[in-house]
């Protein structure tokens, strides 16, 4: 009997649920149109589907603020843009950690190394903003651009897990730090479509996130090859 239970209490060292939600918070910074950008929060839920324990892949609801400029202060915004924008993001995404790629069993620094991870995505912003269209310091001038719209997002992504383990070895809760640059396509983040013969506009409109979030594990349990905590 007591062979019998190591043997199972081994075997679940490999075992995993494929499926999870998570939720998180960010820190958001804008890289548009205009020079000066703020420093925003979004809030976000996943669904998760583990490929591997090392191999997340999630569909991503994100709701946040982004926002920038000054309609007031020349010295903030010389031609008097302002926008703020409350959007909404749908992003499919996934992370390969570096556990998915390494030989860490038995040894302290790779286990720490292997919940180090990469990732990349795609989806869709949709943009709801409110922005300084008339130009407070020439009123014959309307800044070109739209309010609502929704353009392409590519999110590159690179963080941490840390996995806690419940009593049979599993990684049943996973506390996430990442670092997310959203890449978009189009004008849509600030609002403003100013032709390049009036502003200086070469780069495509971007986001960064800093974020702290929080997977549960359930559900659709399957095995690894190797064991999972590693020790």
């Amino acid at each position: 009997m007591a062979l019998a239970f190591c043997k199972s209490n081994a075997q679940s060292s490999l075992n995993y649920a494929s499926f999870g939600i998570g939720v998180s918070a960010s820190l958001n910074h804008a890289y548009a149109d205009l020079k000066k950008q703020d420093d925003n929060k979004s809030f976000a839920v996943t669904a998760n589907y583990f490929y591997t324990p090392y191999v997340p892949i999630g569909l991503e609801l994100q709701l946040g603020t982004l926002s920038g400029g000054n309609s007031k202060d020349r010295k903030v915004d010389v031609d008097g843009r302002q926008f703020s924008n409350s959007y909404k993001a749908l992003i499919l995404h996934m992370d390969v950690q570096a556990g998915e790629v390494m030989d860490y069993q038995g040894s302290n620094v790779l286990n720490v190394l292997k919940n180090f991870y990469l990732g990349a995505g795609i989806g869709g912003i949709f943009n709801s903003v409110t922005t300084q269209r008339i130009s407070p310091y020439d009123p014959s001038y309307t800044f070109p651009g739209k309010d609502s719209g929704v353009n392409l997002v590519v999110p590159l992504r690179f963080g941490y897990e840390f996995k806690i383990y419940n009593s049979y070895e599993e990684p049943n809760i996973r506390l996430d730090i990442g670092y997310q640059h959203n890449l978009t396509f189009g004008e849509g983040i600030d609002g403003y479509a100013d032709p390049s013969t009036k502003f200086k506009n070469n780069a495509l409109d971007q986001y960064r996130q800093i974020t702290i979030g929080i997977k549960l594990n359930f559900g659709g349990e399957t095995s690894y090859d190797k064991e999972i905590r590693g020790y």
